[in-house]
């Protein structure tokens, strides 16, 4: 055998135990005439003593050990004399009496250790290695078990795991898909999955009832901190079911995962916010509720009093920062500069403080009088110590999308955005629908296979952007992890969903005839809820990046820097797909 123990399994109880570890030669030193390796693998760290006095060409065959040699070491187990308190095996040591190098290494471009001194770009390029590093280990460990905690509530519920192809039909209505060219249909092409969706549908009207897969699936889309090109879904659909009994099961489900992965005993039921609030009290679809700084509207109080600025803006809002008042002229300048940012888009930022003795003490100070900042210091409820920082603008909802960036910069400043405290929420009653300058038409804000809310059927004809979804995001953190509907299983709704989307007949029959054919045969009501399992991991490891929490990541241009992917073809396999490149320059 290569080992006969691990590198973090020997105890002060193996003491006198004949070992043998295999693993990684973390570092070497060496104190007169003894040396002492640190060897490695998954599962810790061991030291082992080579002594120059009992075994001189044992401890000069140490002393030429590198860093990441792979190495087999058989000796004694002993109690060291300076112990470690800061690893499990920190109470032992071994002596060694036999080495043997199974592979030499050359320098890793990089430390591999938790505080390593390799940047993004050069540790994706080397991932293998990164992988080595005991935090990023870490986070595929937890990775693991949320996979098998997830399978077990699941089975536990009744739901069948079920593999859905990953070469389906392009999708055009959403986010771009990645295509893939079929050799034996010359001109015509795959798309991989952006999600099962209409897949697990499907599998309801065959009577699966319950279904859930742990998933790839793949989005064309720019990337950024929680989005990579490929991710993994925790994909589920139920049968003859209403909005409250999917909530309920998932929220069960995301406590399980708190109290298991994260010794976190969630009781209180979770917020449920319309969205219509989420949108004008946060600014956001996904509200971070670890703090306040609740938006409040201005508009009665702050126009009409000759600061052209407001009396002529749609929207007047701020926040009020809870003992923020100490913030010097350079701070809130500072900050007037990140709201004004370009992809925040902010003209600019009035501030007030409240003093000591609860006057107000703002910027606009000569346009208002004292009781009118005091009408808008009760309308924050602000206490002596506060800052209140308002925006307008001339468009309620970018206004208040920019009041969101600011409060969350807010509360980053403020310490108030703790990784170990957790806020859930759901948000309920999503738009139906959206408009689209770009298209020029109304697009569905989820997807079109949602359900409309019950009530809000008949202004499918009359009204259609005032109609609610049966729809629903979980969120945690400002983060949405996860999010579903109830789905439409009558087919003439589907139909009039379509029609409204602006597809033609024959074009909703082109791309989803399938689904909608299948409806005429007895689909049964059905919903369903996919959670992110990367954002899932990466909250839980208190990340700021899904990148850590996925063993070989893309970077910001979606290449994987090790692989040099994507990467042209050769001719030949251009021939075989009946492919012609012609790239033209923007």
């Amino acid at each position: 055998m290569y080992r006969t123990k691990t590198c973090g399994e020997l105890r002060l109880s193996d003491a006198g135990s004949q070992v043998t570890i295999a693993g990684w030669v973390q570092r070497t030193r060496k104190m007169g005439g003894m040396t002492f390796v640190d060897v490695r693998d998954r599962y810790g760290i061991t030291q082992v003593v080579f002594n120059n006095e009992t075994d001189a060409a044992l401890c000069e065959a140490a002393n030429h050990l590198g860093r990441e040699y792979v190495v087999q070491i058989s000796g004694t187990v002993a109690e060291r004399s300076n112990k470690n308190p800061n690893i499990p095996t920190g109470d032992i040591e071994i002596i060694a009496e036999k080495l043997n190098v199974l592979n030499a290494s050359e320098v890793p471009p990089f430390t591999i250790e938790d505080d390593t001194d390799g940047g993004d770009d050069l540790r994706m390029k080397y991932r293998y290695l990164d992988l080595r590093r005991n935090n990023v280990r870490k986070n595929l460990e937890l990775r693991h078990k949320m996979t098998m905690e997830v399978r077990r509530y699941l089975d536990s519920k009744g739901f069948l795991e079920i593999e859905t192809p990953m070469l389906v039909g392009s999708t055009p209505e959403g986010a771009r898909d990645f295509v893939v060219p079929s050799r034996m249909n010359p001109g015509q092409f795959y798309a991989l999955p952006q999600s099962p969706q209409t897949l697990k549908q499907l599998l309801m009207v065959s009577g699966m009832d319950r279904y859930f897969q742990i998933v790839k699936c793949f989005r064309d889309e720019d990337l950024r901190a929680d989005r990579q090109p490929e991710f993994t879904q925790i994909d589920c659909e139920m049968s003859f079911v209403e909005q409250d009994d999917i909530i309920n099961l998932f929220e069960g489900m995301a406590k399980h995962l708190f109290k298991e992965l994260r010794g976190v005993e969630l009781t209180e039921p979770f917020i449920r916010m319309p969205w219509a609030d989420a949108m004008k009290y946060y600014g956001s679809d996904k509200p971070d509720l670890r703090f306040g700084m609740k938006f409040v509207e201005l508009m009665d109080i702050m126009k009409g009093h000759g600061f052209g600025v407001f009396d002529n803006a749609a929207y007047i809002g701020g926040i009020c920062a809870p003992g923020a008042a100490t913030y010097t002229r350079k701070q809130l300048d500072q900050l007037t500069e990140y709201v004004k940012r370009p992809q925040i888009g902010a003209k600019g930022m009035v501030y007030a403080r409240v003093e000591a003795d609860g006057t107000v003490k703002s910027s606009v100070d000569k346009f208002y009088s004292q009781e009118v900042l005091q009408q808008m210091k009760q309308a924050f409820n602000a206490n002596p110590g506060d800052l209140i920082l308002i925006l307008s603008g001339d468009d309620a909802m970018k206004t208040r999308k920019q009041l969101c960036e600011l409060r969350l910069e807010m509360g980053r400043q403020l310490g108030l955005r703790d990784k170990n405290k957790f806020a859930c929420l759901w948000v309920v009653d999503f738009p139906m629908f959206e408009w689209s300058e770009e298209e020029q038409r109304l697009m569905a804000m989820h997807h079109p296979f949602t359900h409309p809310k019950d009530e809000d059927i008949p202004l499918l004809d009359t009204n259609p952007e005032a109609v609610r979804a049966d729809a629903y995001d979980m969120v945690i953190n400002g983060v949405e992890v996860g999010g579903g509907s109830i789905r439409i299983h009558d087919s003439a709704l589907q139909a009039k969903m379509f029609e409204i989307l602006g597809f033609t007949p024959e074009r909703a029959q082109e791309q989803f005839g399938f689904l909608m054919n299948a409806f005429k045969f007895g689909a049964p009501p059905h919903g369903g809820l996919a959670y992110g399992l990367d954002r899932w991991v990466s909250l839980f490891a208190g990340l700021d990046s899904i990148r850590d929490c996925i063993a070989f990541p893309k970077n910001n241009s979606g290449r994987d820097v090790m692989l040099d992917a994507p990467a042209a073809l050769d001719d030949k396999q251009l021939d075989e797909l009946a492919l012609k490149i012609d790239i033209t320059e923007k």
